[in-house]
Order: structure tokens, then sequence, then C-alpha cells
């Protein structure tokens, strides 16, 4: 029953949260470019942007956003690079955990374009993953808009 009136609130909300990270800005920014112009494509919904300092600060403005109600849909863009220490690897999977946790304690959909490559740093990676990243917040945008969708239908399913 819980899960029925979960669809019909989410569907109800007009606004997606954007959240997104600002190391490795001009690769990040092109996600939330085409994540912002493909969900326009695809759905009404106005779409909030939100900075935070690197993607370790994600999960917690995240849980702050899905919490707060007005969002039907969280969507998190980050770039976390092995920089030849052992650090990334905590901070990807702190990231992805606390995402998760999020979304199932708020019962609101979260996507994760965060995105942790193998290598990033030899010749023509950064090039390469400006691009990729690009491809990345067209999915985005579609796996969220196809989402917030089914949750529409379920809406109309229960009134009708």
């Amino acid at each position: 029953m819980k899960s029925n009136s979960m669809c019909f609130d989410i569907a109800t909300r007009d606004r997606v949260a954007f959240i997104q990270s600002c190391w490795h800005r001009d690769i990040v920014d092109r996600l939330r470019d085409s994540f912002l112009d493909e969900f326009a494509k695809l759905d009404g919904r106005q779409v909030d942007v939100f900075e935070v300092p690197g993607a370790f600060e994600i999960p917690l403005k995240a849980q702050f956003l899905a919490n707060s109600g007005k969002y039907a849909a969280v969507v998190a863009a980050g770039l976390v690079v092995d920089g030849g220490i052992y650090r990334h690897e905590f901070v990807a999977s702190a990231v992805i955990d606390g995402l998760m946790k999020t979304q199932l304690a708020s019962h609101t959909p979260i996507f994760s374009a965060v995105l942790t490559p193998h290598d990033f740093i030899s010749d023509g990676q950064p090039e390469f993953f400006a691009e990729h990243f690009t491809g990345k917040g067209i999915e985005s945008a579609q796996a969220c808009a196809l989402t917030l969708a089914e949750y529409s239908r379920e809406q109309i399913a229960l009134v009708g």
C-alpha cells in the first residue's frame, strides 16, 4: 500500500534536482548540459541545479533534497579520478553507497552519473571522458524521464 501512495506522491512533484560536483567542472558541465537539454525534450518538470565541492559531498545534498518532498527525482553527477593513490576507490564507494541508502530511505528515485574511470590521466583520456560524459548526460535524462513516466502511469492506473 505504501508503494502505491509513494508513486502518487512522486508523480505529482513538478521538480527534479540535479547535483553536480565541481571537481573537473569542464567535464561534469558537459554531462549537466546534455542532461538538461535531453530532459527538457522528454519531461516538463523544472530542473533545479545544485553544486557541491566534490563527489564526496553529493550524498548529503541528495539526502537533504530527497527528504524535502519537493523533488520527483534526484540526479547526481561527478567524476572521481584515480590520481595514482587508492583514495578514489573509497570516495566512489562512499558516494554510491550513500546515494543508494538515501534512495531507499526517502523513497525518491536517485540516478547516479558519478563515474570513476580506470584511466583518466593517460594521453587523450580527458578528451575521451569529456565526450563520454555528454552521452551519460543524455542517458541519465532518458532514465529519469522514463522512471517518472512509469510513476505517472501507475498513478493514473490507481486513480482511474
